[in-house]
């Protein structure tokens, strides 16, 4: 089934799996949850562990007013819901949740709260730049 594979800094892909459950694990490193975060018939499928082994905060989650309700760790893939297994995905919903996971994101926590800062489009930029060669010694 075609699903699509969502890494911690990287872009959304493509990619052609198995639709059983030993391929999910492998996908996801681990035990699998499944969410339900969208009205489309898609679900995210992430490490049912991720946040306890502390894999790499990945993408947030937001409710209707744009607020940061959940943060999926480690990868996660989106795959289509069947009638009663997992699908693939249609070519519109592949579209639409490469956009929506397209931007990698870094997080800090502010005030006992997590914010959420977009890296932008790749080469993302490292967290702090090299100077500029025309510098010399000094």
């Amino acid at each position: 089934m075609r699903v699509l594979v969502v890494e911690p800094y990287k872009e959304p892909y493509e990619k052609e799996i198995d639709p059983g459950l030993e391929s999910l694990q492998h996908e996801v490193g681990g035990d699998i949850e499944v969410v339900y975060p969208f009205d489309d018939p898609v679900a995210v499928i992430c490490n049912e562990e991720g946040k306890l082994e502390g894999l790499t905060l990945n993408r947030s989650l937001r409710d209707g007013d744009g607020e940061i309700y959940d943060v999926l760790c480690g990868t996660f893939l989106v795959v289509g819901l069947g009638e009663e297994n997992f699908d693939g995905l249609s070519k519109e919903q592949m579209d639409k949740f490469k956009e929506r996971f397209k931007t990698p994101e870094q997080f800090i926590f502010i005030g006992g709260n997590i914010v959420s800062i977009p890296l932008g489009d790749p080469p993302f930029a490292p967290a702090h730049p090299e100077p500029p060669h025309d510098w010399g010694d000094r």
